[in-house]
């Protein structure tokens, strides 16, 4: 369901209830956002490579680190738990 939000003077706008619903975000939740073609795209941040990025102190990319960890559970034929 397409559902249109209003953007406030501060450059907030409220996530539809159906979508917080569906995707489960909670408040304290963190959510990433990135541009795509002509859309805003928000995921749940993952809480495991929120920690990783804390204990390197490093800038890395969550894309890249899940992208890995996903490939390399593919190579070892645990895709799921």
């Amino acid at each position: 369901m397409v559902e249109e939000v209003k953007v406030t003077r501060n450059y907030q706008v409220t996530i539809p209830a159906s979508a917080r619903k569906n995707l489960g975000v909670k408040v304290g939740d963190v959510l990433v956002a990135d541009s795509e073609d002509n859309r805003i795209v928000f995921q749940k941040k993952s809480s495991d490579i929120a920690k990783l990025r804390i204990r390197l102190n490093k800038k890395i990319d969550w894309k890249d680190v899940e992208a890995t960890v996903r490939e390399a559970g593919e190579r070892l034929g645990t895709g799921s738990r």
